[in-house]
């Protein structure tokens, strides 16, 4: 979902049309439409060329554009920064905190159900 967000924002800051960028990597309008909506997935090939159009690092529109060290310095994970956002805004809730670390999966199925 990220993708198809960040895509949209790159493509409306260019001033291209949905059309437009679909022409310059090879593709259909209808393609570009679905990568922004998240109901298709580009292939390998056509991130490489929205890469090169946006000059844009891969790993920016794929939503992995901030390395996160865990605590225990073991491992690194890649980020967006509209997830980093989200953990800072949701520690700001004492409760509503405690609650997803207790349980994330749970919270997860609550806040999907709810929105359904």
């Amino acid at each position: 979902m990220l993708l198809g967000k960040r895509l949209k924002e790159l493509r409306l800051k260019q001033g291209l049309t949905q059309k437009q960028l679909g022409d310059l990597i090879n593709v259909t309008k209808v393609s570009i439409c679905c990568y922004e909506n998240g109901t298709r997935t580009p292939t390998l090939d056509t991130l490489l060329e929205l890469e090169k159009v946006f000059q844009v690092d891969l790993d920016y529109l794929l939503g992995n554009d901030k390395t996160v060290t865990t605590p225990t310095r073991e491992r690194k994970v890649k980020m967006a920064m509209e997830e980093i956002k989200f953990i800072e805004e949701i520690r700001k809730y004492d409760k509503v905190y405690e609650l997803i670390i207790e349980n994330p999966k749970r919270c997860a199925e609550l806040i999907d159900k709810k929105l359904r």
